[in-house]
């Protein structure tokens, strides 16, 4: 990871537990209760500790074990509200909520142009991403009115087209035909197996997909909804812009080949 930017995974110990109070959740197979905006989740004890963590799983709050918010909670707590948190600092508790969203956008943004940078067959755009990545590593650092003012689609847009840049010299290394599912519905697909080298896999629904085994080295990720789909002893090396999140939401095994530096779900069998 780039040296300057700042930890892009979640330090839970660092943040006054915004993603249980700032985003809402509706009732599903994601979680067991409504939940609004704002408002604390029911098992947020006073330490800001959640008080059925071990067992998340099993009491039906499987979305809160998916969820990462790419660093963006501490960078909040600690730096745009200087460690003041929303319960001894009450007047801070909207602003903090609204901001929230906002820097979890550009810590994802600042993830995924830190991958792009170390993709040496897309250099030809580095220069430009290295650009664009001062500029969302110096948003980070604002304070938070300036944070709330900003317009995130505005940046994503202009960092997403260096991404797909990225992503087609990435994958034009792959010899043959690449497989082209952009956006695709490919919810509860049976792809055993198959070879999905260098595929484009942007914004697709892979909700249940059977991808075991399947040989996804190179393919684009970025966007993929793989939630409940089979990726055991899928080979995803090289993966282009999966995410921890991504890889949560799905089943793997011990077979399964998962790029650096991702980790292994511990739910994994």
């Amino acid at each position: 990871m780039h040296h300057s930017l700042p930890l892009l995974q979640a330090d839970c110990e660092n943040c006054f537990a915004l993603c249980c109070v700032a985003l809402p959740f509706a009732k599903s197979t994601d979680f067991a209760v409504n939940k609004p905006a704002g408002t604390p989740c029911q098992n947020l004890r006073q330490d800001f500790r959640c008080g059925i963590h071990t067992r998340l799983r099993d009491q039906g709050f499987q979305g809160c074990t998916v969820f990462d918010c790419f660093g963006a909670g501490q960078q909040v707590s600690q730096v745009t509200f200087g460690g003041r948190d929303w319960r001894t600092h009450p007047a801070s508790r909207a602003e903090m909520f609204d901001v929230f969203p906002v820097m979890r956008r550009l810590h994802e943004l600042l993830f995924y142009v830190d991958q792009a940078l170390g993709l040496p067959d897309a250099a030809q755009v580095h220069p430009e991403l290295r650009r664009l990545l001062a500029e969302t590593e110096q948003w980070t650092r604002a304070d938070a009115a300036a944070l709330a003012a900003l317009d995130v689609a505005e940046l994503r847009g202009r960092i997403n087209t260096l991404l797909l840049k990225t992503s087609e010299l990435v994958r034009a290394k792959v010899p043959g035909r690449r497989k082209n599912h952009r956006g695709a519905d490919l919810m509860g697909a049976r792809l055993s197996g198959a070879d999905l080298r260098g595929a484009n896999l942007r914004g697709a629904y892979l909700i249940a997909a059977d991808l075991s085994r399947a040989d996804l080295r190179t393919a684009d990720l970025i966007g993929a909804d793989l939630r409940g789909a089979n990726l055991r002893g899928a080979d995803l090396r090289g993966a282009v812009f999966l995410t921890q999140p991504q890889l949560n939401a799905a089943q793997g095994d011990p077979a399964t080949r998962i790029p650096q530096p991702l980790t292994r779900p511990t739910h994994w069998t």
